[in-house]
Order: C-alpha cells, then sequence, then structure tokens
C-alpha cells in the first residue's frame, strides 16, 4: 500500500485525475460517492454521537482523520473540514449552531464551542507580494484544545493555538496565544483575567 501512495505522489497526472475523482475542481468538498461509500469506512464515530449533517457542510476527505468521540454534538449549520489536516473531537464535545472547524484540530473531551465559532488550523501564505495569497500554497499550525474548556459565541481561534484545560473563553474573543490551563480569557486579542488556584479553591483576578 505505502509502495502505490509513493507511486502516485511522484505521478502528477494519475495524482490530479484521482483528486479530481475525490473533489471537483474549484469546489473543494468531496463527491457524493465518497461521503457515501468511502467515509464512513474510514472516519470514526463513537456511540451515542449525533452529527446534524443534513444542514452542515461535513466536507470530510479519506486522506486526512476525522474522528469522533462518544455522545458527541455537532449542530446545524456547522462547518467541519479535514482537507489541510486532522480535526478529532473527544467524547461529548458539543459544536455549536453555525461553527467553523477547519483542520489540523484537536479539540479533546468535555469541550464545548458556542455558536459560530470559528478555529482554524492554517492560513493561506502570502510571502510571495506578486501573486495571490490563494496560489502560495498552506501554513499549517495545528490547534489543541484541552479537556472540558467552553469557547463562547462568535470567538475566533487562530492557527497554532493551544488552549489549556478547564478554560473559559469569552464570547466574542480572538486568541492569538496559548492559553494555559484553568484559565478565564476575554478580548481581542485574548487576554488572561482570571485563574483557578486549587490551593483557595476559587477563581482569582490576575
Amino acid at each position: 500500500m505505502d509502495g502505490l501512495k509513493k507511486k502516485i505522489k511522484a505521478n502528477n497526472k494519475i495524482k490530479r485525475f484521482i483528486l479530481w475523482l475525490i473533489v471537483p475542481e474549484r469546489n473543494p468538498k468531496p463527491r457524493l460517492w465518497v461521503k457515501w461509500f468511502i467515509n464512513p469506512f474510514v472516519h470514526k464515530k463513537g456511540k451515542g454521537t449525533v452529527i446534524r449533517s443534513r444542514r452542515s457542510r461535513i466536507d470530510v476527505f479519506p486522506w486526512n482523520r476525522f474522528d469522533v468521540g462518544h455522545s458527541a454534538t455537532i449542530e446545524d449549520f456547522t462547518t467541519i473540514n479535514n482537507g489541510a489536516g486532522d480535526v478529532i473531537l473527544g467524547d461529548e464535545v458539543r459544536i455549536g449552531i453555525g461553527s467553523v472547524v477547519i483542520g489540523p484540530v484537536v479539540i479533546k473531551s468535555g469541550c464545548g464551542l458556542g455558536q459560530h465559532v470559528f478555529i482554524s488550523g492554517f492560513n493561506h501564505t502570502y510571502k510571495d507580494g506578486s501573486r495571490n495569497s490563494k496560489d502560495q500554497g498552506l501554513d499549517k499550525k495545528m490547534v489543541v484544545i484541552d479537556e472540558d474548556t467552553h469557547i463562547g459565541a462568535n470567538c475566533v481561534v487562530v492557527a497554532g493555538v493551544h488552549i489549556g484545560k478547564r478554560c473559559q473563553i469569552g464570547a466574542g474573543s480572538v486568541v492569538t496565544k496559548n492559553i494555559p490551563d484553568y484559565s478565564v480569557a476575554v478580548g481581542n486579542p485574548a487576554r488572561v483575567v482570571k485563574r483557578y488556584e486549587p490551593e483557595k479553591g476559587e477563581w482569582v483576578r490576575v
């Protein structure tokens, strides 16, 4: 199998043909036959998980992972895309209405996203000012959100950010830097305003 993959990657004509079979040109979503006959056997969906796919865009491709743990919920009008990297959702994760998750992204168990949250693990590069950035490839940096963290409505989490466990990110925040465990962060750019101190058993202002 590895030998076959190498041959396909080495031959641009075969590679372009296989990509055309999987995804239409200028329309970055998998063809129906891929959704129906390949993805269900490649991607993992845990017991009790609900994906409201009829009114969402679950644009996932077989070459990257799309794994969802048990008892998770992906609400209506959500977009999930793993074309650029894996999307891995843990147990009991909740993705709110209208949210967008573009890999590479890992959201660990117990996390929740509010409505219209945007998380992306890549940016278009723009080094060459003489060309459109859409033609210059991708700068991929995985987003990781640790256990039991909740992200408020209308937040943005940019590529490469690591948000620790049991954090609360205030609605409308733009998270551009790592957030440590047990933190409350708000604003644009998001900054930590409270930390939980186990010794005191309470949240303390920073």
